[in-house]
Parts: structure tokens; C-alpha cells; sequence
């Protein structure tokens, strides 16, 4: 299953022209607020050289990327924890994304306006955390209410829950989000299913302009002590731009790129920063000629886990795990090279799996 990230922002940040520029789905894009009403959602394949390169070796039939599944969440206002500019409905699905990254608009252009008159990176954040964490708070006092009897008389669960609750609702007042606490892992168990929205990993997207110097951005230097504060990372793109890249053949984007001075997809760099703030590598299986595939973990991962990922039957039932690294099978040229060099490792259930890593996993039904 797809990791989910929701684009969310003030309207006419640049959100849907970010949305289309990844997923190349063409959602309507205005320069009116509340262009996008119903979530947008489309699936990114996660850029992978390595994959590429194994690919082209054990000439396999495919190659399955990771992917990731974007939504486009309607633009939020001020109020929208109480409702306003529909803000309830749109909340609700951030409540089912795994991280969430923000769109701040970071140009100015007359003819398309900005909500609040002016352009403030900061200002936006502010506003979109603070609704954020208003409907946090919302969700905690309204689970508190509910647990009032049952901690009162004397349940150890309701008791630990409530001193847990009151802690979240503390630092909340404070005006920190919540993934800036810290949390013990039965604590952060306990929270998974809450939806809350503070809590989720978050990354800024600063939506500059074409023009704007890739190295000399000392107007966003606020924006980077903000996210640095809040636990968040910050990423420069210009979504216009990506998005008429993304119009074209891959071909004809690298050289558009190269005329304009860029290396990097800013794109690629919005993904391979994604990745970093869930904690994620990659593995890749490659057990036949059919295909060779790309499979994100989080870091920590051990072998029976991430067998769990290609199939429950292959977690359930695991023996052991056939491991080389992608740069040792490159250098050996194939799988029976690698073999005959002593480069496949056999692993047990406590290897915890490396970035990069080729296995082969063998379990019994």
C-alpha cells in the first residue's frame, strides 16, 4: 500500500499546480480560492536510479518503482477548525495522510491574489498550524470528556490515557505541535488511530517563483528557523515550473533543465526529502526475470517485517533472508556472480535491513 502525503495550503498557494506537476493529472487549477473542493489524488513513482541500474543488469521483463499517493486537499483558511471555507470536510482528510506537506506561497503575481493581501511564508504557516492544532485540541477535549467517569473511578487504561491527553493538550496551549513532543513508543501506539493532526511528520513546500536565485533566498530564513522549531523540513520549489517540465518528454525536461541551469528535479528533491522526514530507505527484490522492484521501510526494519511488506504469507512463514547489497551486485554483474563471490549473506529474523539492500526471501506456506 502507498504511502499517502496530502498537500494542503492556503487557497492559491500553489497546491493543485504542485499536485500536477507530480502526478501529471491535470487537476483544475484557478486563480480563485476553493478551486478544489473534493480531494485530487493521483500516485507518484518514487525516482530511483538504483532501480534503474538493476533493471538494465538482470534485464528484467519491469520495473515496479515505489510510489507514493498524493492528495490535493482544498485550500484551509483562518476558521477552518471551526468550519469556515468548508474547513471541517477538509480536515478530514488530512486526518487519513500519513504526513502532510504544506504549500507556502513564496511569489507574488497580480493576477493571481493572496488571501491576506501580502506575501508572509510565515504568517501562512502560522495560520495553517494554529488551525491545525485548534482542531487537535478539539479532538483531545472532546476525548476527555468521554473518559472523565471511567478515569474517576479508578481504571488504570482511562487514567493513563486522560494524564496522556492532558500532557498533549498542554503542549498544544504552549503553541508547540504535537510531533515536537516527546512520546514513548507504547504512547505513540496508543495515538495511531487518533488522526491527529500536529502529530504527523510535516514538510514546508516554499512555492517561489521562476526568477528567484536557487542560492540567495535570505527572505525564507524565517521560514527555516519556523520549521526548524516545529520539527519540520523545508523544501524549495517553483510548481510552475515543475509543472511545465512535467508536460513534456523526458527528453526534452532534461534539456529545459539543462538550459536552465538545474541538476536536480525539484520534484525529485521533494521526494527524496519526503522519504527523509518518514525515516525511509529502500529495498529491492529481484527473485525472478520478471521483475525487479523498489520497496520503502522505515529504517530499523528487520527481515520478517519487510517480507510482511511484499506479501503477509512471506512475514508469517520466514525462514531467512538472501541479502547483497545493490552496489555489490552491480560490480559482480549478476545474482550468480554475486553468488560465487560470497557476496549473497544468508539473515536471520534479527538482520535489520540496510538501505539498498537486494533480498531474496525464503519462507515456508
Amino acid at each position: 500500500m502507498a504511502l499517502t502525503f496530502g498537500l494542503v495550503g492556503l487557497p492559491n498557494a500553489g497546491k493543485s499546480t504542485l499536485f500536477n506537476a507530480l502526478t501529471r493529472a491535470g487537476a483544475a487549477v484557478a486563480p480563485y480560492p476553493f478551486t478544489t473542493i473534493d480531494p485530487n489524488v493521483g500516485v507518484v513513482a518514487v525516482p530511483d536510479e538504483r532501480l534503474d541500474q538493476l533493471h538494465a543488469l538482470l534485464q528484467t521483463e519491469r520495473k515496479v518503482p515505489a510510489t507514493i499517493a498524493v492528495v490535493d486537499i482544498a485550500g484551509l483558511v483562518q476558521g477552518a477548525s471551526q468550519g469556515e471555507g468548508l474547513g471541517n470536510q477538509f480536515l478530514s482528510h488530512i486526518r487519513t495522510v500519513d504526513a502532510v506537506i504544506v504549500v507556502l506561497r513564496c511569489f507574488a503575481d497580480p493576477d493571481v491574489p493572496h488571501l491576506y493581501g501580502s506575501i508572509d511564508p510565515v504568517r501562512d504557516a502560522t495560520i495553517l498550524l494554529t488551525e491545525l492544532a485548534l482542531a487537535d485540541l478539539a479532538l483531545i477535549e472532546r476525548r476527555l470528556e468521554r473518559l472523565q467517569t471511567a478515569a474517576r473511578t479508578g481504571q488504570p487504561a482511562a487514567r493513563r490515557e486522560v494524564d496522556l491527553l492532558r500532557r498533549l493538550q498542554a503542549h498544544l496551549n504552549a503553541g508547540q505541535p504535537l510531533r515536537t513532543l516527546a512520546l514513548a513508543p507504547e504512547e505513540q501506539a496508543l495515538l495511531q488511530g487518533f488522526g491527529l493532526l500536529t502529530l504527523k511528520p510535516c514538510l514546508y513546500v516554499a512555492n517561489v517563483a521562476e526568477e528567484t536565485a536557487p542560492d540567495t533566498r535570505p527572505a525564507l530564513d524565517p521560514l527555516q528557523t519556523l520549521a526548524a522549531q516545529q520539527g519540520a523540513l523545508v523544501v524549495l520549489i517553483c510548481a510552475a515550473l515543475e509543472a511545465e517540465l512535467a508536460a513534456l518528454s523526458p527528453e526534452e525536461a532534461r534539456e529545459y533543465r539543462a538550459a536552465l541551469g538545474l541538476t536536480v528535479s525539484g520534484l525529485e528533491t521533494l521526494v527524496q526529502t519526503s522519504y527523509r522526514l518518514l525515516n525511509l530507505i529502500t529495498f529491492y527484490t529481484a527473485a525472478t526475470t520478471r521483475e525487479v522492484r523498489a520497496w520503502p521501510v522505515v529504517a530499523g526494519t528487520k527481515a520478517p517485517q519487510a517480507a510482511g511488506r511484499v506479501h503477509s504469507d512471506m512475514e508469517r512463514g520466514f525462514i531467512r533472508a538472501e541479502v547483497v547489497s545493490w552496489a555489490d551486485l552491480l560490480a559482480a554483474g549478476s545474482l550468480t556472480a554475486a553468488r560465487e563471490r560470497g557476496l549473497v549473506r544468508l539473515e536471520g529474523r534479527d538482520y535489520v535491513v540496510q538501505d539498498g539492500d537486494v533480498i531474496t526471501f525464503r519462507f515456508h506456506v
